[in-house]
């Protein structure tokens, strides 16, 4: 393994630059989603459902980042803003500090990366729920994340497929590549890791899912220090081999002046789309300006003059109708709410895995974070 200070440093680096946890990021406009199922990542859930949703509309599952919740990544990416405009429900799972004191996935945890285990259940049953508590179309369940979040993205579509339509991973990690901590930090560095041939085979072997497979949006910024954008590369070959296209891409242009490639299957249709983004770092990135502005900037939410979060409902074909709240609604939101306690959605009957449980990975990152100062 590299040595860990180098991480620790870049960490801590970035940590000072960054401005202080918005209090007001906290407050949230979501619901808690209680009673889901067996939960055995021991994860929480919010849910919000605008009152523009109809029966049948989509889902959309979003994963925050290390240090993040589930409010203040959606205050940040602006995805329950987009909800009211468009109509589609939203799930947020949340890590808790029993599970990872920094606030992170368990994505280097082989118990947390595997089907019916650990998070990646906790979150299906999650979904489960709210198909059921809300009517949600369940052939129209798409999930995106960031870091952590981009990395149990990953994890998510790889292990049940077929449960997705689509998925967008930013500043995230292939599947199955890292198996502990000391891996983690390689692969988050760009060092090791698979050969390309190989990353598809990965994903096929984690179900028996036979096709067809979700589309895949991928954003990094190129000036990330944290996860090393080759592990973009990574993602696109990995899935670019799922889906039997070939390298080089059927289209090529500019977003919002940044570069952008399309994948085509073999019916004309989008499944692999890539952006990156120049010179930024790590984050998810953001246009908070103008008629489309959408999220606020903080730590590791990044104004880009690109609003991933707009292109990625976008590429989901989530954007087209949609009744819309009057603005001064939208903006006014709703206050922190439980949602009402219902049956348990029966999907498996693991029980939570504890801290402990999980071993000593999980204190050599914290103790590396720790050392970083990012973590109390």
């Amino acid at each position: 393994m590299r040595s860990l200070s180098n991480m620790i440093g870049r960490l801590a680096a970035l940590r000072s630059q960054l401005p202080g946890q918005d209090a007001a990021a906290t407050a949230g406009r979501l619901s808690e989603l209680l009673d889901f199922g067996s939960n055995p990542g021991a994860l929480g859930a919010w849910c919000y459902v605008p009152e523009t949703m109809r029966s049948g509309a989509p889902l959309v599952v979003v994963l925050h980042g290390c240090t993040q919740s589930a409010a203040a990544y959606d205050r940040g990416a602006g995805w329950s803003q987009l909800a009211d405009q468009y109509g589609f429900a939203l799930l947020f799972p949340e890590q808790r500090r029993a599970n990872n004191m920094n606030l992170c996935f368990n994505w280097y945890e082989p118990a947390d990366g595997q089907r019916g285990a650990g998070e990646p259940l906790s979150i299906v049953q999650m979904i489960a729920a709210m198909v059921d508590r809300h009517d949600v179309d369940p052939a129209r369940v798409y999930i995106n994340g960031l870091s952590a979040g981009g990395a149990m993205t990953s994890i998510m579509l790889a292990t049940y497929p077929e449960t997705f339509a689509g998925g967008a991973i930013i500043a995230g990690l292939p599947f199955g590549t890292a198996n502990g901590v000391p891996q983690a930090f390689d692969r988050m560095r760009g060092h090791g890791g698979p050969e390309d041939a190989a990353l598809g085979a990965l994903v096929c072997a984690a179900s028996s899912h036979p096709g067809p497979w979700p589309s895949i949006s991928i954003w990094h910024g190129g000036a990330d220090p944290i996860v090393d954008s080759s592990n973009a590369d990574a993602v696109l070959a990995q899935w670019r081999s799922v889906h039997g296209v070939p390298a080089s891409p059927n289209r090529s242009d500019r977003v919002d002046g940044h570069p952008h490639r399309v994948w085509l299957d073999a019916a004309g249709n989008a499944v692999i789309e890539d952006y990156r983004i120049g010179g930024m770092a790590h984050g998810t990135p953001l246009s908070t300006r103008g008629e489309d502005a959408c999220g606020t900037p903080g730590p590791h939410m990044l104004e880009a003059a690109i609003s991933s979060t707009r292109h990625i409902a976008n590429f989901w074909g989530l954007l087209e109708g949609g009744a819309q709240l009057p603005a001064a609604e939208r903006q006014a939101g709703t206050k922190v709410t439980r949602s009402e306690r219902v049956q348990p959605v029966a999907i498996d009957d693991h029980k939570p895995v504890s801290a402990h449980a999980r071993g000593g990975a999980g204190r050599i990152i914290e103790d590396a974070l720790r050392a970083a100062g990012l973590m109390r």
